[in-house]
């Protein structure tokens, strides 16, 4: 089962939250308190809250998981005239899981949901009992980055024809693309919508940019140093995210721990998503009852 809940983000903005599966009955993943742990899934930048289903319906064995449709992405609202800076997206999640009681949650972020998940564990401890960080890079990246998706962007051949052009370009084509993954073309198309020319993303390219444009310039080791909780950072082994800066990223957390899924790039849970529930169950189970 698949259900809709509606959230009220920063600013009024309407965002859409979505539940895969029943929530756990008492006595069973609730355990004596008759309430499962919450756990809030938080996509990357172009994402949507669909591309966690499978990882959501597995949490929900044990878990009350929710997917966030984080601004101008997924079902969620796309306001011209709305901010879309890291605290909006911050407080959004502060929202989401106030709105519909999930804390103290895990939080599970995937690149920049990665992001917004570690910045709002470092401001609201209270309301994060544990963190996954998926494929995310603490460090500046710099404006040479941000040019580069600009780029990207222009060379996208949209509107595309069928959804099997989409699955072509950007599994085959792509010229990011290092060798062929069926799984990005998979991912690419789940965020396409159909208009009479052809299929075109869901969301805007150039409100992607506003939005990336807030972090990649400025490095976000100092947050990632305040968050207390237990967190576990997951690389793909062919991800954004190198080893070293990984392990790094572990040392300067208070309480960081490591994990890396190989066969897998930056879309982890995508790629391989028995390795990663395999990475990340261990974790979820040694977390302390919230």
């Amino acid at each position: 089962m698949v259900r809709r809940i509606e959230v009220t983000g920063s600013g009024g903005v309407p965002l859409a939250a979505w539940e895969f599966a029943d929530p756990p009955k008492a006595g069973d993943a609730a355990g004596e308190t008759g309430r499962a742990p919450g756990v809030l899934l938080l996509h990357g930048l172009m994402g949507r809250a669909s591309h966690w289903a499978g990882t959501a319906r597995w949490l929900a064995e044990r878990h009350r998981a929710v997917a966030l449709d984080q601004r101008g992405h997924g079902r969620s609202a796309k306001p011209t005239d709305a901010p879309y800076t890291r605290e909006t997206y911050v407080a959004d999640a502060v929202a989401a899981i106030e709105q519909l009681g999930l804390g103290p949650a895990v939080l599970v972020g995937h690149a920049m949901g990665a992001l917004t998940a570690w910045q709002l564990a470092a401001a609201r401890p209270d309301l994060v009992r544990g963190l996954v960080i998926c494929d995310m890079r603490a460090s500046a990246l710099g404006a040479a980055s941000q040019r580069e998706w600009e780029q990207w962007f222009d060379a996208w051949p949209t509107p595309f024809a069928t959804l099997g052009d989409v699955r072509k370009w950007f599994g085959e084509d792509d010229p990011w693309v290092e060798r062929p993954s069926a799984a990005r073309g998979e991912f690419y198309a789940e965020v396409m919508a159909e208009h009479e020319d052809g299929w075109r993303p869901v969301f805007s390219p150039a409100q992607m940019l506003r939005t990336r444009e807030t972090w990649v310039h400025d490095a976000h080791w100092d947050e990632l140093a305040q968050v207390t909780c237990p967190t576990l950072v997951v690389r793909g082994l062919d991800g954004a995210l190198g080893r070293a800066e990984a392990q790094e990223m572990v040392r300067v957390l208070p309480q960081g721990q490591y994990a890396e899924v190989t066969d897998a790039g930056h879309l982890v849970h995508y790629d391989q998503p028995g390795a990663w529930q395999a990475a990340v169950q261990p974790f979820l189970d040694g977390l302390p009852e919230g």
